[in-house]
């Protein structure tokens, strides 16, 4: 288990331009122990490079995870009543009704130029610091993470702001995607060489390893043709060459994603749900993560857990849901004849055997288990995990301290019903029904609808605000995804099966059901790759990419019109577009 370190510093960064996100002073952590020499000024914007990951940029719903998800078919989050309305900032992610002014267009925005900012900032400071014993360790991370940056600005807007780390004043430029995916592939395959391999230098899933510069060439590689041709409306070319002239794009996905799977550095968790546990830095699978630590040093996020639980779902008396997003029925839909796979849902066994059944014939359930670092010492209930369908069971709290319990002292189980109306059960149904079906709005009396998404384990130990959940960018089993799917365009169809049914068989259920594992396929077609994709990833920040790459990301849906192709990338924000003439607004916004 790496350590997590507890050293506070502040840093001012400078940002280049007004367009950027202003600067402060900010309170960082240190990553780990192995940046703790004399050298601070390195330590500390390398840190700070890394901590822009878990400043809301990738760990908070309304920052990548909402252009990545709730412009799908995996995710919505729609006015619920009362909750939610915000001006329709949300539902218009879903919608489609998106513009430069968009609070989640702009605020994805800033974070991911603030991470490319902390970047320059530290491979300038590094670059300039005398020579010490980790400075070519931590130069490649540096420029690793420059690109990671890059990347994830290139794909959502298609257009990134650049200046030369290694010139005084250098002339700020604008990247553009289908000139610079190739320039980011040749940087981050120059860094291999310097970057360690994990578990080597001190290194975790937390920093950028070779391991995590072959995940993410093989996510350049799979999703390069779109950004080199993001309008097409004839199809992608997806067996170009590659950038050195090595066979073609699909080959460099299979080369790089086999590099990771031959190392034997990683396992399959056999549960599936692991992976996104509370305590899952203790994991096999994870490949690069945002490291999240509960402390007072650093900000992190229950947001991916948070969002989908309902206001009277709480896992500790002092703690809840936020009843906000779920998924669509046509992502649900994918899930026939699969619920009995083990990535669908899980339920929860405590440690005298009871099992949380979910279905109406729980009675109570053991109170054995306590929220860390409470006092005075709370309950904690555990939710099952995974898909959460029908009437809902917990826990009824009776102070902020104390549910209400059997005479034997165990947690009372109840049929729960919707804080926000107190009469409606609270009944998660897979078909939405809105009122006006092209807009996500319910009333009081609706917003009960929607299955919701329990994939992240909730941490009882705050609600929204802080979790110990590491959020994955890169594990293993997205690996072989991109590599089945590679196989797949290539016409190896065998050899992309092969690697689905690893996902599906290394997976097993819960002991309620024998740890069976999940059954092989006989077959693979192009919507049941699609489909074995989405069991696999959902939830974590890949649909988009996968739904473009797939021809399905304009097609309608619920509260989805038929979109228009220009609508593959979101627009700059109007802030920046008004601050600097450098930038030019995208196509048709």
């Amino acid at each position: 288990m790496r350590m997590k370190s507890l050293q506070l510093y502040k840093i001012a960064c400078a940002f280049f331009m007004t367009a950027m996100v202003g600067c402060t002073n900010l309170d960082e952590k240190v990553i780990d122990e192995v940046l703790g020499s004399d050298n601070a000024n390195p330590e500390n914007a390398l840190a700070a490079a890394y901590g822009q990951m878990g400043n809301a940029t990738f760990v908070d719903h309304g920052n990548v995870f909402a252009m990545q998800e709730y412009s799908t078919d995996e995710a919505m989050l729609p006015t619920r009543g009362s909750d939610w309305g915000d001006g329709g900032t949300w539902r218009a992610m879903h919608e489609f009704t998106w513009g430069p002014a968009n609070s989640v267009v702009t605020n994805t925005w800033n974070n991911l130029n603030s991470g490319i900012t902390k970047s320059i900032t530290a491979i300038s400071t590094i670059n300039n610091t005398q020579d010490f014993t980790n400075k070519k360790l931590f130069m490649a991370e540096a420029r690793a993470l420059l690109a990671f940056y890059t990347y994830h600005t290139l794909d959502l807007y298609g257009q990134a702001p650049y200046r030369n780390p290694y010139v005084t004043n250098a002339p700020l430029e604008v990247r553009k995607a289908d000139t610079t995916i190739d320039v980011l592939i040749k940087e981050v395959e120059s860094l291999i060489p310097d970057l360690a391999n994990i578990k080597e230098q001190s290194t975790h899933d937390g920093r950028f390893t070779k391991q995590a510069a072959y995940a993410m060439l093989a996510d350049m590689y799979l999703n390069r043709a779109v950004l080199k041709d993001r309008y097409s409306t004839t199809g992608f070319k997806f067996d170009e060459a590659a950038v050195d002239g090595n066979g073609s794009d699909m080959d460099k996905v299979i080369s790089y994603t086999s590099q990771i799977i031959s190392s034997n550095m990683f396992t399959l968790e056999s549960n599936y749900f692991k992976n996104f546990d509370i305590d899952n830095n203790t994991g096999t699978e994870l490949i690069f993560v945002v490291t999240q630590d509960i402390n007072n040093l650093r900000s992190s996020d229950n947001d991916f857990a948070y969002m989908p639980m309902e206001r009277n779902q709480k896992p500790s008396p002092a703690n809840r849901g936020t009843n906000a997003s779920c998924t669509t029925p046509e992502f649900y839909a994918t899930w026939d004849n699969n619920h009995d796979d083990p990535r669908f849902s899980r339920h929860y066994q405590y440690t005298d055997g009871t099992w949380f059944m979910n279905d109406g014939t729980d009675v109570s359930v053991p109170a054995t288990t306590t929220v860390a670092n409470s006092s005075p010492s709370l309950p904690w209930f555990h939710f099952n995990r995974g898909m959460q369908v029908g009437q809902q069971y917990g826990p009824i709290p009776v102070s902020s301290t104390k549910y209400q319990m059997t005479s034997d002292d165990r947690i009372k189980v109840s049929k729960l019903f919707c804080e926000k109306n107190t009469t409606l059960p609270m009944d998660f149904t897979p078909e939405l029904n809105f009122d006006n079906p092209a807009q996500a709005v319910f009333t009081q009396a609706q917003i009960n609808r929607g299955v919701r998404v329990f994939k992240y384990e909730f941490d009882p130990e705050k609600d929204n605000g802080t979790s110990n959940v590491d959020i994955p960018l890169y594990r293993l089993g997205g690996i072989y995804c991109m590599r089945a799917e590679a196989y797949f365009r290539k016409g190896l169809t065998q050899s992309a099966m092969d690697d689905i049914n690893k996902l599906r068989t290394s997976r097993t259920r819960e002991a309620l059901y024998n740890n069976v594992p999940g059954k092989a396929l006989t077959s693979v077609d192009e919507q049941t790759l699609y489909n074995e994709i989405g069991f696999e990833l959902y939830w974590e920040m890949y649909r988009r990419k996968q739904m473009i790459r797939f021809g399905k990301f304009e097609a309608a849906g619920t509260a989805k019109p038929v979109s228009q192709p220009y609508q593959r990338i979101f627009p700059i924000p109007q802030s920046t577009i008004d601050a600097s003439k450098l930038f030019q607004q995208n196509d048709k916004y």
